[in-house]
């Protein structure tokens, strides 16, 4: 340091060199004692004064002096300076709201900017990206070189002053108002505000362990760091507080004392605390009025106090101030208005009221930040370093030199971004047997070789680009591969394959709201055989199904009809959030007939995006409509569970899926020798057979009518066995239909490269046949007839033109009329959508088929591909969801729901959206069946039932059924607990950051599910304890969180009370259907494993009802321990026990709520939270002395009359 003692004081004070920038001219009269005012007529460099350090000032290691100083603009007041902490700049604010940044210790002009239009900036705070700026009711965040990224306006009334960076995400922002606000910098949004007792916060700063906040009214407060709840509070000045620093144990406060009349004065006395007793210890005297102090921690912890007039003192906080460590800041007779301390504690910078900024250091090689980052800057001029051309050699490249473009148009070097984009190679995938025998222990996952690749080796070729058309599985990597497969990037955003994203909370905090705004439930895709999910719903829209399912019950422990029914009650009761079919799927993967048609895909063949999904859901339409026929006709001998005995459902040998679908077909095989064969049989749906190419390979035009008419009825050449020549012969086989289905299923089969064309070129007829309507439409003076125009025109008012433009792509109609005559046989046209028969027409059996459904394969090689359903959704189903009539078409995409104009329905775009599945249905079909649903679960299933279980006995018994006198009523209250199993562990990768991202969750099955009684003699008795059979292979049994053990789910060993899921899942549905609240913890997984939808106000979780907002979720043991002096789950969890303790909290929680209202329960939920972060939410063991903590042991609550 540079020592100015028993010199006149007034030598020290200017240096020479301040002006060292001026004209040369202007340097010798002019004297630094002058007001500034003086200085208005010197032109100065408009770019800033930059001051270097003369050669004879010689800077000594480890003494702080000045280094170099720089006007910006003169006049204007630094209002702030701030060190950059990722880069070597130094940051500075005026009054004026403009800032400037210099580079390096030799302060060279980095950038300069307007940040706000009038008022002064008040705080600035450098980020990873750019830097925060605050002035009084704003903040913005600008990049180093000025672009705004992002504003952030506040109400008129704020007055901020300071600002705190808490981590990279959150920034604290305080002023003159009662409270201060947490802004969430990835959202930009306000996430929190905190009031505070003292107004006026105009300092903060952060130690390791607390966070403190200084007041304009002279008090330094201490808060927690996530609470922000007041701990400590320290009265440091009487007048007003000028600043403040924290260091260790040490906190240190200067300020202006109340001198009566007189105002404030500034305190020459710091106020010293030492953190760790809470308390003031003997106060540090210094020479100088403080403003301004900070810690400079190097050696020792030396505190740099600043005075306004720019006297700077070191001294150590504990010790005795010395004169000889007085100097002094060049300010030309300003004042200082701002101070800041590099983060390497090397370099001090000052702001003064006359625009300057001075820039001390303790070495000559001054660095800001101990390891900062390159600095961007602009790149130099070319022009003066441009190598030298001989004009003699005729291979020089002209290239070299450089020209400037005058025309208007590209160049051809000029490729666009999509070319000249990097495109990385993606790593290749992970064998799937890999995947399947890994043992995952912690977060790293073993599995022995399969040898299937030599060692150390990777093919360099990482995906195969299969030519098939109906085989697009994965992205070819090199652009040129992209560039032959245009429709990579041609799948719009809503058609794409939608995925869950998974957090810390699971499925909580994920929006489904904005994949779905409708009031209509989508389908989870996450689980196993998801793919079918669009034509569940598909299912669900056609009236007579839906009731059909859900009036259906039979004894089979795997019915998909029953599981349907399930299903479809859950989308009837909810209100826009998804639901899932597990409990179908999981049905559907017992059936053999499904797994002989190749229908149930292993988790490989789902990751690896290589199943033809076209084809796969066209087999999964007739397999599907088949098991529904063959399951609703079955008449059980006794009706357990039903009550629709004498229902129209329930009649032998007829179903209403086979009313619905079916179609009497009568097979005519003719064999040459002239016998004829005919059969007749029923057939549910049919399938599209498109007419043969030409020789020459050109594709004829042809109506969908047409096509449609010869796949029905059809007419082929094949060998058959006739027993008349007793030998197999060529035959002719037609097939002719009896009458009409009320709805016509057609598969597309779409699955070569042939149909597609075919497909592609008849839409092209289509769309070239509209063109020319249009071109010759408005010169023709006769009026066209309304099944010319329907087609172009939408009943929306579409305009003319946009009506073509819609018609590209499509082939198919909206409307077909069919008839079955004596002479002609089967007649099949396109119609008009609004157009009604006329009576002749009605007379002669004509019928009008409106399309209803379309279930497109999208081909997107990115994610494998995936399908969707477009569904006319009728307006029964609108009036029940919105209360509203009307009819609409939707887009259905796993939980993405959207509506839709008609003729996107239609539009098949070969490249990406391959036609599969096609429905019509007649118009006003439905009103011939009866849509009502009487719900066929009786209170018979709550009675006593035989247990699955060879080996368990009534001494074995646990639970006690409800007797008939006991049947649960509206509103009673009933225990519920479920334990579950993992049959699939989740799949899960570490990100670069360390991070775990979850990309497939475990899939659970639930193995016990447990009732109590809520209310009565017998309360807090069982009557439900299940556990629940299991077919499918086990992975982890959960036996720490569960209590199942192997074995208790096995009907050969288990001595447990053994039974079905179906069974136990109707008895919660009669439950749930009753009216009864359920009482449980953590009940919303529960139903979600057990695929339950339970309304809100049925449901009571403790989980929630001890819970404050933006905290952690406390468990059932400690809230056990808390409230009821209660121990479970000491070694393993068993849901009676679990279910038995929830009732009770509950219980405690309304005489809570009764004795002192919500302030009680609020000061009750705080101790709580309190208490568990004290015992890091650990029960304490008995003899450890932490078991007196609890309420119960200290009388703080009442006590709770056990159950």
């Amino acid at each position: 340091m540079m020592n100015f003692e028993g010199l006149d004081p007034g030598m020290g004070d200017f240096s020479s060199a301040l002006h060292g920038t001026l004209e040369p001219g202007l340097e010798a009269p002019l004297d630094p004692r002058l007001d500034p005012a003086l200085l208005q007529g010197v032109e100065l460099d408009p770019d800033g004064l930059a001051v270097p350090v003369t050669e004879s000032v010689h800077l000594m290691e480890g003494m702080f002096s000045e280094l170099h100083n720089v006007l910006t603009e003169v006049g204007i007041p630094v209002t702030t300076v701030h060190f950059d902490l990722q880069e070597e700049l130094l940051w500075m604010g005026n009054h004026r709201g403009h800032t400037s940044s210099f580079f390096g210790s030799t302060m060279g002009r980095y950038s300069s900017f307007q940040v706000h239009a009038t008022d002064d900036i008040r705080n600035i705070q450098s980020l990873e990206t750019g830097v925060l700026f605050l002035s009084k009711s704003n903040l913005k965040c600008l990049t180093r070189g000025g672009l705004i990224m992002f504003d952030y306006p506040m109400e008129e009334a704020a007055d901020m002053h300071s600002l705190l960076l808490m981590d990279n995400n959150t920034l604290l922002m305080g002023g003159l108002q009662n409270y201060v606000c947490e802004v969430d910098l990835n959202t930009v949004q306000e996430t929190q505000r905190f009031t505070v007792e003292v107004p006026g916060v105009a300092i903060m700063r952060q130690s390791n362990r607390s966070f403190f906040c200084g007041h304009t009214s002279g008090k330094v407060t201490l808060r927690d760091l996530r609470t922000f709840k007041l701990e400590q509070e320290f009265d440091a000045f009487s007048g007003s507080l000028s600043d403040f620093d924290v260091h260790g144990n040490l906190l240190v406060a200067c300020g202006f004392s109340s001198r009566g009349l007189n105002g404030l004065a500034c305190d020459r006395f710091l106020m010293v605390y030492d953190l760790r007793m809470m308390r003031a210890v003997t106060p540090l005297q210094v020479h100088v009025d403080p403003y301004f102090l900070r810690f400079i921690p190097t050696y020792t912890s030396r505190l740099a106090i600043i005075s306004q007039t720019g006297q700077c003192q070191f001294c150590e906080p504990t010790g005795l101030a010395n004169l000889a460590d007085v100097f002094h800041v060049n300010t030309v007779g300003h004042l200082l208005m701002s101070f800041d301390v590099s983060s390497s504690k090397q370099a001090l910078a000052f702001g003064d009221s006359g625009s300057g900024v001075h820039l001390w250091s303790d070495a000559p090689e001054v660095t800001f930040n101990s390891y900062s980052r390159d600095t961007d800057f602009a790149l130099p001029c070319l022009v003066d370093s441009l190598p030298h051309l001989d004009w003699n050699q005729d291979l020089l490249p002209l290239s070299l030199i450089p020209m400037p473009l005058t025309s208007t148009e590209p160049l051809l070097s000029d490729w666009p971004t999509a070319l000249a984009t990097p495109s990385p190679r993606r790593a290749p995938a992970v064998d799937p047997e890999i995947l399947r025998t890994m043992k995952t222990v912690g977060f790293i996952g073993y599995a022995p070789n399969p040898r299937t690749r030599l060692r150390n080796q990777v093919p360099y070729k990482t995906k195969e680009i299969e030519l098939a058309y109906d085989s697009y599985s994965q992205v070819p990597e090199s652009p040129i591969g992209r560039d032959e497969q245009p429709h990579l990037h041609m799948v719009p955003k809503k058609y794409r394959k939608v995925t869950i994203k998974y957090s810390k909370l699971g499925l909580e905090d994920f929006d489904f709201k904005h994949y779905n705004k409708t009031l209509f439930a989508g389908l989870e895709p996450h689980i196993p055989n998801a793919y079918c999910n669009c034509m569940i719903q598909v299912l669900y829209f056609l009236e007579p199904v839906r009731c059909l399912v859900q009036n259906h019950l039979c004894q089979k422990e795997f019915c998909l009809a029953c599981e349907l029914g399930f299903l479809f009650h859950m989308l009837d009761l909810s209100r826009g959030d998804p639901c899932q079919a597990s409990n179908f799927l999981r049905a559907f993967r017992t059936i053999p007939e499904a797994s002989a048609l190749g229908l149930i895909l292993s988790d490989s063949d789902e990751q690896t995006g290589k199943v033809r999904l076209g084809r796969l859901i066209q087999s999964w339409n007739r397999f599907i409509l088949t098991q529904l026929h063959q399951e609703t006709q079955e008449q059980e001998a006794p009706q357990a569970y039903r009550g629709l005995s004498g229902s129209a459902f329930g009649s032998s040998g007829e179903s209403v899926i086979g009313r619905l679908f079916g179609c009497e077909v009568e097979n005519s095989s003719l064999c040459r020798c002239g016998k004829e064969t005919v059969r007749t049989s029923l057939t549910l749906l049919f399938t599209m057979h498109y007419p043969e190419q030409t020789l020459d390979k050109t594709i004829k035009e042809c109506e969908f009518a047409d096509v449609l008419k010869k796949s029905i009825c059809l007419e082929q050449n094949t060998q058959a066995w006739c027993e008349n020549c007793e030998k197999y012969q060529p035959t002719v086989q037609t097939r002719n239909i009896r009458c009409l289905p009320d709805v016509l299923v057609i598969n597309c089969e779409v699955n070569g490269i042939k149909e597609a064309e075919f497909w592609r070129a008849q839409a092209e007829y289509a769309f070239s046949k509209a063109a020319k309507k249009e071109e010759v439409g408005p010169t023709t003076p006769k009026e066209p007839t309304p099944s010319e125009w329907d087609e172009m025109y939408c009943p929306e008012g579409l305009t003319f033109g946009n009506s073509i433009e819609d018609m590209r792509h499509v082939w198919i109609p909206q409307s077909l009329k069919m008839c079955i005559s004596k002479s002609q046989g089967l007649e099949i046209s396109s119609w008009s959508e609004t157009e009604e028969l006329s009576p002749s027409e009605e007379a002669e059996g004509a019928v009008i088929y409106d399309l209803v459904v379309t279930v497109p394969h999208l081909l997107d090689a990115r994610t494998g591909g995936n399908l969707v359903a477009h569904i006319k959704v009728g307006e029964t189903y609108h009036q029940r969801k919105e209360g509203v009539t009307h009819q609409q078409w939707y887009l259905f995409n796993d939980f993405l729901i959207e509506p839709i104009e008609k003729v996107e329905a239609t539009q098949f775009d070969i490249i990406w959206k391959v036609p599969a599945i096609l429905y019509y249905a007649k118009r006003n079909y439905h009103t011939k069946y009866d849509l009502r649903i009487k719900n066929p679960i009786e209170a018979s299933v709550l009675l006593a039932e035989a247990s699955l279980a060879r080996k368990q006995r009534k001494s074995h018994a646990t639970f006690i059924p409800l007797m008939v006198s006991e049947m649960p009523q509206a509103g009673d209250l009933v225990g519920l607990d479920a334990e579950f199993v993992t049959l699939n562990q989740e799949e899960a990768e570490l990100r670069s950051d360390g991070t775990k991202s979850t990309i497939k969750p475990s899939q659970m099955s639930v193995a016990r599910i447990t009732c109590v009684r809520g209310q009565g003699p017998n309360e807090g008795v069982p009557f439900i304890d299940d556990y629940i059979s299991t077919q499918e292979q086990v992975v982890d049994y959960l036996t720490q969180y569960s209590g199942i053990k192997p074995g208790d789910l096995d009907a050969k060993i288990s001595s447990k009370h053994l039974t079905t899921l179906k069974s136990t899942y109707l008895k919660l549905r009669f439950l749930i259907d009753t009216g009864v609240r359920f009482v449980g913890h953590g009940l919303q997984k529960d139903f979600r494993v057990i695929n339950l939808l339970v309304l809100k106000d049925q449901v009571i979780d403790t989980v929630h009802l001890f819970h404050m907002p933006r905290k952690r979720m406390i468990s059932l043991r400690f809230l056990a321990w808390y409230f009821l002096d209660l121990k479970i789950q000491s070694e393993t969890h068993d849901s009676i026990e679990d279910a038995r303790t929830a009732l009770q909290l509950y219980r405690k929680y309304l005489d809570l709520s009764r004795g002192g209202g919500t302030d009680e329960v609020r000061n009750m939920l705080k101790g709580l939270y309190e208490k568990g972060r004290q015992l890091d939410w650990k029960v304490p063991d008995d003899d450890s002395g932490e078991a007196q903590g609890s309420p119960k042991n200290n009388d703080v609550f009442p006590s709770v009359m056990g159950l």
